[in-house]
């Protein structure tokens, strides 16, 4: 088959690989029917996570269709249409019962990472991959709900949602900033408003996002590439500050712009990816009450997800 396979810092190269084949009584092989980039594989081609080796085939979102299926694996069958979560869970270990799969201490012999694919073992940019643990890491794909909106589930929109709206403890009545309106940013966005966030705001540099996060579902949006942008901020909250606020860039410009708009008793969410330091502003930060969270998905809201994307919400 064919397939891009990464080979260092700034390296990769479309090629011929080896079909996949099952390995454990587990596994499932799917047939790649859809695919993207995820900005975590723009920062593994950047040299930003050194676990990713020589010769890895990249990609953990995908919707495709069971070729073959492993002799342990009773709730999928050949030709069922599935999610490929981001997320490999063995459901058995300590983290997968305390519903922090992201964790997961059995993936792969690896210690306590439940994103292996495209990561630790081939990934989902090729025709075929390889799912291990395929009963607690795919979800069937419902009829009446597309390729596109099934690729988002595997990881951006519960990205969004899990790491941005229910890590930055968002609450009926707050006012909320999204500080980078790309597709995590935007999925942050949508969400938002499932855990009653009265006032969303897309903060970018980039008029085209910010456009797209108004119909998105952004109450406001604000264009950090003007000067004042922060001031315009504060006087949407009456100068106190953002209840909640979300880093979705992974860049320490980001990370900074979203803790200096806290409020005190606020919560910085950082979702972005980083592949450099950030400074974090302790001599500001400590009397203001203010908690930072971070996180890597589990996925374990998916199925919610997915009822709310086939109804249509």
């Amino acid at each position: 088959m064919k397939a891009p396979v990464y080979h260092g810092p700034g390296e990769k190269a479309w090629e011929e690989v080896a079909d996949p084949v099952i390995v454990d009584p587990t596994d499932v092989v799917v047939q790649v029917d859809t695919t993207t980039i995820c900005g975590t594989d723009l920062h593994i081609l950047k040299g930003d996570v050194p676990t990713v080796t020589d010769g890895r085939i990249l990609g953990h979102e995908r919707v495709g269709t069971v070729t073959e299926v492993g002799q342990a694996v009773r709730s999928l069958a050949v030709g069922d249409r599935v999610i490929i979560s981001c997320i490999s869970a063995c459901g058995s270990c300590s983290y997968c019962h305390q519903q922090l799969p992201s964790h997961c201490l059995h993936d792969e012999g690896t210690s306590g990472i439940g994103w292996i694919l495209g990561h630790l073992i081939n990934g989902t940019q090729a025709e075929y991959v390889r799912v291990p643990f395929a009963e607690n890491s795919l979800h069937k794909l419902p009829d009446g709900v597309g390729d596109e909106a099934g690729l988002v589930l595997s990881d951006i929109l519960p990205t969004g949602f899990e790491i941005g709206v229910r890590n930055g403890r968002v609450k009926p009545g707050d006012t909320v900033a999204v500080v980078g309106a790309g597709p995590v940013g935007l999925a942050a966005i949508m969400t938002a408003g499932l855990y009653g966030a009265a006032r969303v705001i897309a903060i970018d540099l980039d008029g085209n996002r910010l456009e797209q996060a108004a119909g998105f579902g952004a109450t406001d949006t604000v264009n950090s590439a003007q000067a004042g942008w922060q001031d315009e901020v504060l006087a949407m909250t009456d100068g106190l500050g953002l209840d909640v606020s979300i880093e979705a860039g992974g860049l320490p410009e980001t990370f900074e712009m979203a803790a200096d708009i806290i409020r005190p008793g606020g919560t910085v969410a950082n979702v972005g990816v980083h592949g450099a330091p950030a400074e974090l502003k302790l001599q500001d930060l400590w009397i203001k009450d203010v908690a930072i969270t971070t996180g890597l998905v589990s996925a374990t809201t998916t199925p919610m997800l997915l009822k709310l994307v086939a109804q249509g919400p």
